[in-house]
């Protein structure tokens, strides 16, 4: 059985950045060769690409994770890694790429738009490319970043001239399977078409598509029925055609009652998009009325009796059947002729124009106005703070923190950007707990504000990871003086000296 994939979601995991190389040239004759580690490779990005072979989201149904490549880790002799293959992944035209909580992050119109959906993650630096006039041989390298990793919500609208709505049953899917080559399902009771339809009309020279939609019922804009879920692919059509039942006799069943039925629905339902692809509100989008079943008994009566209301609505009206083909040539080219009038008013773009690049927000490369990092107060931690920002971030998630040279370079970095300064101005306290993406630490910092007797360390070391527990000779001394039974054990005075003796 065919089915129809219009809204998937999607579990992505870019590639991770491959690891820097910490390693020293060795080699005869060069005693003191220097670093020769190599880069690690960035990770390989998730892009989204508009396939026009491609006219459904089936694939990513059965195959909702997707992983990208990793980056390979630097090596010697100044070997940097490989970058880890893009992932890209062909979807059709009218594709919206959402967030789970219903954000749009892209709109996929066009031949040859992309859209990065993942970005890999940044390869580490090897020691080679941390040496400078200050550090001539680093005994350490970076790691390589985390890729990113992310859910994301894919909706199908289809890009289709022509959208058909009416209640169930008033003749759309024969309607598409008289006027195109599609064969839709049709049956003699509601709801038989439960997936979109597109069908092609060929008038004279040119063409056009038409889409049926599962039939809308009053409430679908508030999940009624099955029109809630396929009310988006009539928000790209250039021309809404209400197919209408011109024999319902139903108890307040009439033609009227039922475009003003379909118009409601149509006003109620929010678009996702507000001005999709500058096509406007649903609400302004050109109308036809199409009264269907006229060789039906009392068909033509009906029709006379509200042609009068009918015709306050402003919108043509054609009468047809499906069945003796009554109409149809008319409205066919009625239809090219409103299409004709959406792409004089709506013209394509042409081959010469550069393709859309869809790029999320603080990709590579691309240079973010304002601060680096924000401070805020840590909700669930009395005193502390919170760091974020994608420099700090990314520098945590860089550093061997099993490396104590690394640990200093990354002190360094972080008081040169000014986090210390900044957490020192937020109200932060020596030994309060600091959270900087995953890591939490008390803060001490390098420099204490407002003194000036301040002893940095070295470049790319930190003095705080090296405390000594070695016994000095004072201490060595009065601990002998206190077992022989001369001072007092407890009378240190300020711990500098004993004040004093107690055979004196």
């Amino acid at each position: 059985m065919s089915r129809f994939v219009d809204r998937v979601v999607l579990h992505l995991q870019a590639g991770d950045g491959g690891h820097g190389c910490n390693s020293v040239l060795r080699e005869k004759f060069k005693p003191l060769g220097g670093p020769d580690g190599g880069n690690g490779g960035h990770g390989g990005d998730i892009v989204l690409v508009v396939d026009p072979q491609i006219h459904t989201l089936m694939d990513f149904h059965f195959h909702p994770h997707i992983k990208a490549a990793n980056g390979k880790p630097g090596a010697g002799d100044h070997r940097n890694g490989a970058r880890g293959e893009d992932l890209v992944l062909g979807v059709p035209e009218g594709t919206v790429v959402m967030t789970e909580d219903g954000e749009v992050l892209a709109d996929m119109t066009g031949k040859g738009a992309r859209f990065i959906a993942a970005e890999g993650g940044y390869g580490g630096l090897g020691n080679a490319a941390l040496a400078n006039k200050n550090r001539r041989a680093p005994g350490f390298a970076l790691l390589g970043e985390p890729g990113e990793a992310k859910d994301l919500v894919l909706e199908l609208k289809s890009m289709a001239d022509v959208g058909l709505v009416g209640f169930p049953s008033a003749g759309k899917s024969s309607l598409v399977s008289t006027l195109s080559a599609a064969k839709p399902k049709i049956g003699d009771y509601p709801f038989t078409t439960l997936q979109p339809n597109l069908g092609v009309v060929n008038v004279g020279y040119e063409s056009f598509t038409i889409a049926d939609v599962p039939g809308l019922i009053p409430g679908a804009s508030e999940g009624r029925g099955l029109g809630l879920d396929f009310l988006r692919h009539i928000e790209r059509c250039a021309v809404l055609v209400h197919v209408v039942d011109a024999a319902a006799l139903e108890g307040d069943r009439d033609p009227v009652s039922d475009i003003k039925a379909l118009e409601t629905e149509l006003a109620n339902y929010q678009s996702v998009l507000k001005a999709d692809v500058g096509l406007g509100d649903l609400a302004e989008r050109p109308r036809v009325i199409v009264l269907n079943k006229i060789d039906l008994p009392d068909a033509r009566e009906m029709i006379d009796m509200q042609r009068e209301e009918l015709e306050k609505f402003g919108w043509p009206i054609y009468e047809i059947s499906t069945v003796t083909h009554e109409g149809l040539k008319e409205l066919t080219y009625g239809l090219k002729d409103q299409i004709a009038a959406y792409r004089k008013a709506h013209p394509l773009p042409t081959e010469q124009e550069p393709r859309a690049v869809i790029r999320p927000e603080g990709v590579r490369g691309k240079k973010r106005e304002g601060a680096d990092f924000t401070i805020e107060r840590d909700p669930n931690t009395p005193d502390g703070f919170i760091v974020r920002g994608r420099k700090p971030e990314r520098w945590i998630n860089q550093t061997d923190f099993e490396n104590d040279e690394a640990v200093g370079y990354l002190a360094d970095r972080l008081a040169k950007l000014g986090v210390e300064d900044a957490l020192a101005k937020a109200g932060a306290t020596v030994g309060c707990p600091v959270t900087i993406s995953y890591l939490t630490f008390e803060w001490y910092p390098q420099q204490v504000a407002g003194t000036d007797d301040f002893v940095p360390s070295g470049r790319g070391t930190d003095d705080r990871l090296y405390v000594n527990e070695r016994t000095s000779a004072e201490q060595r001394k009065r601990a002998s003086q206190a077992r022989r039974g001369l001072i007092d054990e407890y009378d240190f005075g300020d711990g500098e000296e004993a004040i004093r003796d107690r055979y004196s």
